[in-house]
């Protein structure tokens, strides 16, 4: 079967044609500025990109396009509809109501509308692709796989914020966690490298890109993680501030003279290693050349981004009593050795040795911790959208 991976964003649409026997990527591409002007960026496997200027008022027109470059007789790679089997929509939130992908019906809908709320800027987007693909593939089946499904395994231990139970009670207040297609991915290669079930392994997965969070992840379910209500909180990120006392935002408020939009623009746009750097980037690879060269911001905003990360492992660690694989992922985990490096010189205590000349590798599935170390650590480069389309199949 041929599954269609599609997320969608609110000016965005992102998408993957992956066969599910072979689990190859046929094509992907990305439509941008939907709504503005648009374009269209498709790639069939082993070719060259193609990028075109296209008018698409709505996400219908970018799903369009879409279809009718995967079907081009010159440069598709299916004949017609009939060959893509299902699709699979990343939804961001799924609340509470959510605990697993499940087939999209029109009930599924309304409950992930009543999700808005929570995430307001991407949920509205992730239903609009769901009807833009339902109108366009009538009959086809769609999946709703949710960042936050993977989490819904938390303890209320670990879920319910110090808040008044009210809260909860009336508005579902609490921490629900991202970044789960990624973490229960890693998690589950983890235990196969590992060479034990997944049911008999703690695992704690560093999803380390412009948003980061970290799980710990025991006996295959997510018992914790970094990230709570939003994606803001949890570690220091890209340009988002991550863990902070609240009362600092009454603090500025009164010192800047910043209302709630205000602050919630500067912790989520204007904070993490950009606002630490003196606004010099929010890319690793920048920072690491200025540090290099002196930079004494650049340098300060990479070891408290380290210092945050190493701080979440040591405490899931003690959660699960114990560790038996680290895994580092996604752009900034795979990439950044530096990062790794700093990170794990905080975890001795674990009895864990660096391999440095195999924490050099980029981008690839290694091991970085050294054969007599007690627990693995492990690069391992994370597919959602390959993740989207086995829980995809696996419902249809």
């Amino acid at each position: 079967m041929n599954v269609l991976v599609i997320n969608c964003g609110s000016s965005s649409l992102k998408f993957q044609l992956i066969n599910s026997q072979s689990e190859q990527v046929l094509a992907k591409g990305l439509c941008e500025r939907i709504g503005i002007d648009g374009s269209l960026t498709y790639q069939p496997e082993g070719q060259d990109k193609i990028k075109e200027a296209k008018a698409m008022p709505t996400h219908t027109e970018a799903i369009q396009f879409v279809i009718e470059a995967l079907t081009d007789p010159a440069t598709g790679v299916v004949k017609d509809l009939k060959e893509i089997g299902a699709v699979g929509h990343r939804v961001v939130h799924g609340g509470e109501a959510f605990a697993s992908s499940v087939v999209i019906t029109e009930e599924v809908l309304a409950a992930i509308e009543d999700c808005n709320d929570l995430a307001p800027l991407h949920n509205p987007a992730n239903l609009i692709g769901i009807r833009a693909c339902m109108e366009l593939m009538p009959g086809t089946p769609m999946v709703a796989v949710f960042d936050t499904a993977f989490h819904q395994t938390m303890p209320e231990k670990a879920y319910m914020y110090g808040l008044p139970y009210d809260y909860y009670k009336n508005y579902k207040v609490r921490r629900y966690g991202f970044h789960g297609t990624s973490h229960s991915f890693v998690s589950k290669r983890a235990a196969e490298i590992f060479g034990k079930p997944c049911e008999e392994v703690k695992t704690i997965v560093c999803h380390l890109g412009n948003g980061a969070s970290v799980c710990a992840v025991d006996g295959g379910k997510s018992v914790d993680t970094s990230m709570g209500l939003t994606p803001l909180e949890g570690l220091v990120m890209g340009t988002r501030s991550g863990d902070i006392d609240p009362a600092i935002l009454e603090f500025l408020a009164k010192k800047e003279g910043l209302d709630i939009t205000g602050l919630m623009n500067m912790l989520n746009k204007k904070s993490g290693v950009f606002g630490l750097s003196g606004n010099l980037s929010s890319d690793f690879r920048d920072l690491e050349t200025a540090a290099d060269e002196g930079n004494p911001l650049a340098k300060a905003a990479l070891e408290v981004f380290a210092y945050r990360v190493a701080k979440y492992v040591g405490g899931y660690a003690a959660a699960m009593n114990g560790v038996d694989v680290i895994a580092f992922t996604a752009g900034i985990g795979e990439n950044a050795s530096i990062v790794r490096e700093m990170v794990l010189g905080y975890l001795g205590y674990l009895g864990i040795t660096l391999d440095s000349e195999a924490n050099k590798g980029r981008g690839k599935e290694i091991r970085i911790s050294t054969e007599d170390s007690n627990v693995l650590v492990m690069v391992i480069p994370t597919n959602e959208e390959l993740a989207i389309a086995r829980e995809t199949v696996a419902l249809v």
